[in-house]
C-alpha cells in the first residue's frame, strides 16, 4: 500500500490550465466512484479549488506509487476528456512520506499563495468531506485527514503564521486600496455571493467603500449578504446597469463561462464616461472576458495577477513558515509510526482472535467438568478468559510490533504463518 498525491497548483501551472481541470462538487463526486476501482486505487479524494487540483489517494495491496500515479493521471485526463500531454509538466507526483508531507503543508496553508491564510483547511475539510459521502475514504484516509487537521490546529496555535490572516478575498480588497489610495468613496459591486465574496464583504464593511452591491443568481443569497454588511441587493438580470455604476468589481462564482464580456464592459464604460474602472476576477473558471482588460480605462486582475500583490506578505511571514514546516517535519514522522501500527491491526485483531477462540473451545471441551453456572460465574469465567488471552498476547503483540518496524511486511507475514492467522 502507498500513498500518492497527484495535482497542479498556482505555482506549477496557470490559471487558463488550471480552470481546464477544475472540478465541480457533482462531478468531484462522479469522479471518486470512477477513480476508486479497488484493484490499483482503494481510496481516494479529490481537493479542487481556484488555486489547486489534487487528487489524494491511497493504491491497493502491493500496487506501488508509480503505478497508482498512472492511473489518477489517467483517470484526469479522461475526466476532463483532456490528452494526457495536455497537462505537460504542470503536474507534479508525490508519493508516502512525500504525500504526507504535502497533505500537512496544504491543510496548514503553507503552500498556498498567501501563506497562513485559513480558507484552505476548509477546503481541505469540504474534500474529505466528500469522499466520506460517496464512500471513498478509508482507513488510510480517515487517519491521513484527520492528522492533517491536527496539524494544521498546532500550525496555528504554535506559531505566528495566522496573525492578521489574509486570504484571496482579502487580497482582491487590498489590491483595490492600492489601486484608488483609499476604497472612500468607491463604489464596490460582488459579482457572486458565495464563500468568497462574503470573505470580500468583511474586509470591504472595514475598509469604508461608501457603496456595496450584491448581486448573484441567486437573488435570495444575494440579500441576505447585502444585509449582513449593510449592502444593497441588487437583481442579476440589472448586471450592465451596476456595472455601470461600479468603480471596482470583485468577481467570485461558480459559473463555468464568461459573465461579463467585452459588449457589457464597453457599454458599462460609455455610461460611466470612460470613468476607469477595475475588475478583479477571483474565479476559477474566471468569469471576466480577459478582453475587457483591453478596452481603455478598464483593468482586469485574475488570480495570477494577485500573486505579485501578496509577495511582501509571504516575506514577512516567511520566519513563521519556517517554525511551521519543523512541526509538520516532525508529524510526517509520527504519521508514518501510527500508520505503522494501522497496517499490523488487522495482524494483531487476528491474532487475538485465535487466542480467544481456542480459550473459548477449551472452555466449551472443559464444560461438564464445572457443572452449572450461575450468571454471575459465567460472566466471570468470560472474563477471565479475556483477561488471561491479554497478558498472553501483550508480549506477543510487543514483539510483532517490533518485528514490523525492523522487517516490514515480510516479517508480518511470518507471524500470520506461525499462527496459522487470516485477517
Amino acid at each position: 500500500m502507498s500513498i500518492v498525491l497527484v495535482g497542479l497548483n498556482h505555482k506549477t501551472a496557470p490559471v487558463e490550465v488550471r480552470e481546464r481541470l477544475a472540478f465541480t462538487d457533482e462531478a468531484c463526486a462522479e469522479g471518486l466512484v470512477s477513480l476508486v476501482d479497488g484493484e490499483v486505487i482503494s481510496e481516494g479524494l479529490i481537493v479542487s479549488t481556484c488555486n489547486r487540483v489534487e487528487v489524494l489517494a491511497a493504491t491497493a495491496g502491493a500496487t506501488g506509487g508509480a503505478e497508482g500515479a498512472m492511473r489518477i493521471s489517467q483517470f484526469l485526463s479522461a475526466s476532463r476528456c483532456l490528452p494526457q500531454n495536455f497537462f505537460g509538466e504542470h503536474l507534479y507526483t508525490h508519493a508516502d512520506d512525500a504525500a504526507v508531507r504535502h497533505v500537512f503543508r496544504v491543510a496548514s496553508s503553507l503552500d498556498s499563495m498567501v501563506v497562513g491564510e485559513p480558507q484552505v483547511l476548509g477546503q481541505v475539510r469540504r474534500a474529505y468531506t466528500m469522499a466520506v459521502s460517496v464512500g471513498t475514504a478509508g482507513r488510510v484516509l480517515h487517519r491521513l485527514m484527520h492528522h492533517a487537521l491536527h496539524v494544521a490546529k498546532r500550525v496555528r496555535a504554535e506559531t505566528g503564521i495566522a496573525a492578521s490572516a489574509v486570504s484571496i478575498s482579502f487580497t482582491a480588497v487590498e489590491l483595490g486600496r492600492k489601486i484608488f489610495g483609499s476604497l472612500k468613496g468607491c463604489t464596490v459591486l460582488l459579482l457572486g455571493a458565495g464563500e468568497m465574496a462574503e470573505l470580500a464583504a468583511q474586509h470591504l464593511a472595514g475598509a469604508g467603500a461608501a457603496r456595496v452591491i450584491v448581486t448573484n443568481r441567486t437573488a435570495e443569497t444575494a440579500r441576505m449578504l447585502a444585509a449582513t454588511f449593510g449592502g444593497e441587493a441588487a437583481d442579476f438580470s440589472t448586471l450592465p446597469e451596476q456595472l455601470a455604476q461600479a468603480d471596482i468589481v470583485i468577481c467570485s462564482t461558480g459559473a463555468a463561462d464568461y459573465v461579463v464580456t467585452p459588449q457589457m464592459a464597453q457599454a458599462a464604460l460609455e455610461a460611466r464616461r470612460n470613468r476607469p474602472a477595475f475588475f478583479i476576477d477571483i474565479s476559477v473558471p474566471r468569469n471576466v472576458d480577459p478582453a475587457v482588460g483591453a478596452l481603455d480605462n478598464l483593468f482586469v486582475f485574475d488570480v495570477d495577477d494577485l500573486e505579485a500583490v501578496v509577495a511582501s506578505n509571504i516575506r514577512e511571514r516567511e520566519r513563521e513558515a519556517e517554525r511551521a514546516e519543523l512541526i509538520v517535519e516532525s508529524e510526517v514522522m509520527q504519521f508514518q509510526q501510527s500508520l505503522r501500527s494501522l497496517d499490523i491491526g488487522p495482524t494483531v485483531g487476528a491474532l487475538r482472535q485465535k487466542l480467544l477462540d481456542i480459550a473459548h473451545a477449551e472452555l466449551e471441551r472443559q464444560r461438564a467438568r464445572l457443572g452449572p453456572l450461575t450468571p454471575e460465574q459465567e460472566r466471570a469465567v468470560e472474563a477471565l478468559l479475556i483477561s488471561t488471552v491479554n497478558k498472553i498476547s501483550h508480549p506477543l503483540i510487543t514483539r510483532m510490533r517490533r518485528s514490523h518496524e525492523t522487517g516490514g511486511e515480510e516479517n508480518m507475514q511470518a507471524w500470520r504463518d506461525i499462527f496459522g492467522l487470516e485477517e
